[in-house]
């Protein structure tokens, strides 16, 4: 696994240079404005919390790899709750009304991410874990300091953006010491390295896609403008949102590779 590791180093790295975390700690730029790609985000947000629930927890076991990821999926189940909050405190529930939300959100586009299948072997899914991991730090040590801008001129905590989703990120058991030196001795069959490997790349390459798609997003359409239109229109200027949200999730195509799907 130590091999595992330096790839999702290697690889994140590499992604910590896309523009999209340019964009983010760009200062010049409006607070509102770099976060404005939260509607995009939603389905991979949701979508997480599906993933884990359905198809990534495994109960009674005593085999350490699944206790592993069990508790990571425990320590992420409610964050959700904090994104919700943080659409709430950006003004971003104005795109589409209540009965749109539903009808997209519950769509054919949407029912891969909702209902997937597969069955992935424990190792997988605690390489997942990991690569998603060093992303989610990457992200939240730059929209944290965004938010602590934001709170001082709003007087409200943004927890999913902010420090309180990065701290419990650096806080799950997943990164204390003894599981990290655990994972890492792990000896890994080569068939089962070279697919984990593939893995990890497949995950950077998809989460490069989808914060390609965000900052293209943020870019065309200004915030503010959105905002005016969906008040002036009751959310039928959420046209543009809609279809980029279709794009934005990268569990459609996470596990379509049998091969990583199947149990080894």
């Amino acid at each position: 696994m130590k091999k595992v590791f330096a790839l999702i180093e290697k690889e994140s790295t590499k992604f910590a240079q896309l523009p999209f975390f340019e964009f983010l700690g760009n200062k010049s730029i409006d607070f509102i404005q770099r976060l404005s790609f939260a509607p995009c985000f939603a389905l991979f947000v949701m979508g997480y919390g599906d993933l884990n629930k359905f198809v990534w927890l495994q109960e009674a076991t005593l085999n350490s790899i699944p206790d592993i990821v069990n508790k990571q999926i425990r320590e992420e189940e409610n964050h959700w709750i904090w994104f919700l909050n943080n659409l709430e405190y950006l003004n971003l529930n104005l795109f589409l009304n209540f009965t749109d939300s539903l009808k997209f959100n519950w769509s054919e586009q949407t029912v891969i991410c909702r209902q997937i299948s597969f069955q992935v072997n424990p190792i997988y899914k605690l390489v997942a874990i990991e690569s998603i991991e060093s992303i989610s730090n990457l992200f939240l040590s730059i929209t944290a300091p965004v938010t602590q801008k934001l709170k001082v001129l709003t007087n409200r905590e943004y927890p999913y953006f902010g420090n309180a989703h990065l701290l419990a990120e650096n806080d799950h058991n997943v990164h204390s010491h003894e599981t990290k030196e655990f994972i890492a001795s792990m000896h890994l069959a080569e068939y089962i390295h070279q697919l984990a490997c593939e893995l990890v790349n497949k995950i950077f390459e998809l989460f490069t896609a989808l914060v390609d798609m965000l900052i293209n997003f943020v870019e065309e359409y200004k915030i503010k403008q959105l905002l005016n239109r969906s008040r002036s229109h009751n959310g039928r200027g959420a046209t543009a949102v809609v279809k980029y949200a279709r794009r934005c999730s990268p569990y459609v195509t996470l596990f379509s590779t049998r091969r990583c799907a199947n149990n080894a």
